[in-house]
């Protein structure tokens, strides 16, 4: 005869082989409850399971019907919940050996009146924490509570449900781990990929937004990783519930995607991205710091713009690297003319790379004239870029480069360095010498440590700073990042000149000139062009001079190619400027050569600075 220890020990073994082969939680349970109800006749078993808010789902009752347990679904655990709610409401088992007339029951027995169930004992499974997750129960058919075997059978199955429930939490974690992103709760990268691959395989329409967080960068730096990774949070919960039919994932630190079901048209496209932009609008504050968070979207439909998975994802991403070039915080479709864009540019960075870990950057200089003696008051550091047959490429020819913010960086720590020796040498053979301007990016900005590069190349050849000249273009000073003009600030305390660049050509206007902390104004060549056969040119020029003069900020024409516009931009009043008309960029050498026999005198009256003068 077969002992109850052997009885017990081939239910914990069957139990728990359907745990180790994968079983399903539900079919595991079911298998407990029919291994229980056959070792104790007369009981029929009941497991329920209680989530983090206290509610209850029925997991396996076999030989209770499934409209009991669809009665039992969503109900609050309590304190006078029948016997498996309180239960878990106290965590301590509750036998009752007579329903009808026990008050924990008495808003529950129209339940059990028509089974004829007439006694119920429920147990709590409590997790590795102690808390409820889960409760055990027999009911009878009769008033009567557990036999002593029928305890025993019961502490087994307690103990093989929590074995179970463990078991499926940490499948459910795991399956959350790699298929959703722990910090947004969006689908990641993996589950992404599994996704836009199935959309693909069934051929239906749909389209592809990819999305970046403007600016998280500067966030994270200035207001620290906390208060980012709560723009992150805000901006995904905002983006999945801009419209229930778009699926949101998070791909990684400020990237998102979105699939968009249906969709066949541009129209459709568009309307999807302007959804997501208007639902991300909206202040996010914490703890004193409020952001105005902003995305940038590029976007593409399966079909016209790609009949793969790979395909359709590199021309979105094409049309959102457009995007952030040229429609911050707005989207861009993708259309072919951007493929091949990006992919020379692509090729430009490569190249650019590798002159960068060869020494070919090269620093070439244009002079910065007086106008009615062409004497030397300064100089713009240009980067160029010797080739590997020896030609010298001018920055046009690699300027798509600077998009990439690392090339930008690394580009501009050597011309500095360049400069910086160049400068010192020609202070120690006693060279005239007044400022050097040095262009510089965004990326190099966003870095966040632009001024101690500069203090610190300039400080190791100990070059004065105010032989330097910070040249900012207006792309930059209007790109939206608090860091430029604190930098800049920062930068002109220490001595060192900022000038204003390619004024004209951008979004800046002559407001701006009475918030923007610069020493020089550089008027861009479109302008210079059109001198003298351009009234309107002639008239904006003008304009920028006298409002520059009163400001006590200091002009300078860039592009002056003709004797005609050099003439004109006298008549205006403009006494400094650069262009062919007088020099051409050359080469350090060259360079010293002119500044031997053209530079101004210390003494004179015509500096950038008129801070110094």
């Amino acid at each position: 005869m077969v002992t109850d220890s052997a009885l017990l020990l081939r239910l914990q073994t069957e139990v728990l082989e359907a745990v180790a082969r994968g079983e399903s939680l539900a079919s595991t349970a079911e298998l407990l409850c029919r291994q229980a109800e056959a070792l104790a006749p007369g009981a029929s078993c009941a497991i329920l399971v209680i989530d983090p808010q206290g509610l209850i789902h029925p997991l396996a009752g076999p030989s209770l019907p499934a409209a009991f347990s669809c009665a039992l679904d969503g109900l609050p655990i309590g304190p006078s919940v029948g016997s498996c709610g309180t239960a878990a409401y106290r965590n301590e088992p509750v036998m009752v050996t007579d329903i009808d007339t026990d008050p924990l029951w008495e808003n529950y027995r129209e339940l059990t009146g028509p089974l004829g169930l007439r006694a119920c004992w429920s147990s709590p499974i409590v997790d590795k924490h102690g808390h409820v997750v889960a409760t055990f129960a027999f009911y009878y058919r009769i008033c009567r509570g557990p036999s002593v075997r029928e305890r025993d059978i019961v502490q087994t199955c307690l103990h093989l449900c929590a074995i179970a429930l463990d078991h499926e939490h940490s499948r459910q974690r795991n399956h959350r781990l790699a298929y959703f992103d722990e910090l947004t709760g969006l689908a990641n990268r993996g589950n992404f990929v599994e996704m836009l691959a199935q959309a693909v395989e069934r051929a239906a329409p749909f389209g592809l937004l990819l999305i970046d967080i403007d600016h998280l960068k500067v966030v994270n730096d200035t207001v620290g990783h906390i208060f980012g990774d709560l723009m992150i949070r805000t901006i995904a919960e905002r983006i999945a519930g801009a419209h229930p039919d778009l699926v949101a994932c998070r791909l990684g630190g400020d990237e998102f995607a979105i699939l968009v079901p249906g969709c066949s048209t541009e129209a459709c496209l568009s309307e999807a991205a302007c959804t997501v932009i208007a639902a991300v609008g909206g202040l996010i504050q914490a703890d004193g710091q409020t952001i105005d968070p902003h995305v940038t979207l590029g976007g593409a439909l399966f079909g016209a713009d790609g009949i793969d998975a790979v395909a359709l994802r590199q021309n979105a991403d094409f049309a959102l690297y457009h995007a952030k070039e040229i429609r911050r915080g707005g989207y861009v479709r993708f259309t072919p003319d951007l493929r091949t864009s990006m992919l020379e540019r692509a090729r430009m960075v490569r190249d650019v790379d590798l002159a960068l870990s060869e020494g070919r950057i090269l620093a070439h200089y244009q002079p910065i004239v007086r106008l009615d003696t062409a004497e030397i008051i300064g100089l713009e550091a240009l980067a160029r870029m010797r080739m590997p047959d020896g030609r010298i490429a001018a920055a046009g020819e690699f300027y798509a480069a600077f998009a990439d913010p690392r090339i930008a960086w690394q580009l501009t720590g050597q011309i500095m360095a360049q400069v910086a020796s160049d400068v010192r040498h020609w202070l120690d053979i006693g060279i005239d010498f007044q400022h050097v301007g040095i262009n510089v990016t965004s990326g190099d900005f966003l870095r966040g440590d632009l001024e101690q590069r500069i203090v610190e190349t300039f400080g190791q050849a100990n070059v004065p700073l105010h032989h330097i000249a910070l040249e900012v273009n207006e792309a930059v000073f209007m790109g939206g990042s608090d860091q430029v003009p604190k930098v800049v600030r920062a930068l002109r305390e220490r001595g060192m000149l900022v000038a204003l660049d390619d004024f004209g050509t951008g979004f800046a206007s002559l407001t701006h000139l009475l918030s923007f902390p610069v020493d020089v104004i550089k008027i861009d060549k479109s302008f210079v062009d059109r001198l003298g056969d351009d009234m309107a040119s002639d008239t904006i020029v003008g304009c920028i001079i006298e409002v520059a003069r009163k400001l006590d900020m200091t002009i300078v024409a860039e592009g002056i190619e003709t004797a005609g516009q050099s003439a004109v931009l006298a008549s205006l009043g403009c006494r400094l400027g650069q262009g062919f008309l007088y020099a051409r960029p050359c080469s350090t050498h060259d360079t010293t050569r002119l500044l031997s026999s053209f530079a101004q005198q210390r003494d004179a009256t015509d500096r950038l600075d008129k801070r110094s003068a």
